[in-house]
């Protein structure tokens, strides 16, 4: 199982640092990929928590996504 650290920022200028785990991923860069890869189109999006909150990112909401290490801190 892979998880890796999202740092989500939304249309409306938030930021928001997620924990998207993946269980069939070897890695954390397939995990990325997988990611990435849900939320490539409108209707995509993704499960993830924040904190002990489960929460569902929506393509649609979604302006950029920045991976750890770079500054995604939860």
């Amino acid at each position: 199982m892979a998880s890796i650290v999202l740092r989500v920022r939304l249309l409306n200028g938030d930021r928001l640092d997620v924990t998207y785990d993946l269980p069939t991923a070897a890695d954390a860069a397939h995990a990325l990929d997988d990611a990435v890869e849900s939320l490539r189109t409108d209707s995509g999006m993704i499960r993830a928590t924040h904190g002990d909150r489960v929460v569902v990112l929506f393509a649609r909401g979604v302006a950029a996504v920045e991976a750890e290490p770079r500054g995604a801190v939860l």
